[in-house]
């Protein structure tokens, strides 16, 4: 249903940019009828700060959508790695916590894949059940244990493991504002007005100058909003959960 939501908006983004075009060359049209000597003085620089803007804009929420991109992939990887620590350190815990910390560490592994791939409240209120549960048996066992020892090599390694986890729900809920967006939208179209006020002084359309327009900047939206929201399009993050899978597999 989402990519079937999301072509339908960049349809209808396409239909907006076409009748931008279209409007822009009619009002042209009739402007170089009334004032054929004088119908572009001046507007030159306007025009070169509008796509100049448009161009920086562009830009700007590329680079920000690939930072957090990379960023994500980033958490995921140090997310496999203290788990894996985690899971290494519970060696050191008398044997019955120890084997119930290791049943609820795959429990909580499991939950971490399918909360990824469903989105699910249920599932968070899950993990964080677990996250607490998994706190007092170790706090449980090392207050039994009488050594400081377990103390400072267990309880960091799981209260890192949940810091990241936050860290990563935190990091797949951060997106620019939505005015971002809709400025961004309002600027192509503007844009669009423009190149079709320029392209006036010609008899005919140039169709082809219009397409590459036209694919060019919906092209650059498109990757952007792929970029921004791994999960749900053609730009996949869902790959590199791989790493947890493997780690999944080699707890037994």
């Amino acid at each position: 249903m989402e990519t079937l939501g999301k072509g339908i908006a960049f349809a209808g983004f396409l239909a907006s940019m076409l009748l931008a075009l279209e409007l822009g060359w009619r009002l042209g049209r009739r402007r170089l009828h009334r004032d054929p000597a004088g119908a572009q003085i001046g507007v030159g620089a306007l025009e070169g700060a509008i796509f100049g803007l448009m161009g920086l804009l562009i830009a700007f929420t590329f680079s920000g959508a690939a930072a957090r991109f990379d960023g994500r992939r980033e958490l995921l990887l140090k997310e496999t790695n203290v788990i894996g620590t985690a899971w290494l350190r519970l060696d050191l815990l008398p044997a019955p916590v120890r084997d119930e910390l290791r049943a609820d560490m795959r429990k909580y592994v499991d939950l971490r894949l399918a909360a990824t791939k469903t989105h699910a409240t249920e599932a968070d209120a899950a993990i964080t059940a677990l996250e607490r549960q998994m706190w007092a048996r170790a706090v449980g066992s090392v207050q039994e244990a009488r050594d400081a020892r377990f103390g400072t090599l267990v309880l960091p390694a799981l209260n890192e493991m949940f810091d990241v986890a936050t860290a990563r729900y935190l990091a797949s809920q951060t997106h620019p504002p939505g005015v971002i967006y809709a400025l961004l939208l309002i600027l192509a179209l503007v844009c669009a007005l423009l190149a079709g006020h320029g392209m006036a002084g010609g008899k005919r359309r140039s169709w082809l100058h219009i397409l590459l327009f036209v694919g060019s900047l919906l092209m650059a939206i498109y990757v952007i909003v792929e970029i921004e929201f791994p999960r749900r399009g053609l730009v996949r993050i869902d790959r590199y959960d791989q790493l947890l899978v493997d780690l999944r597999q080699s707890m037994r």
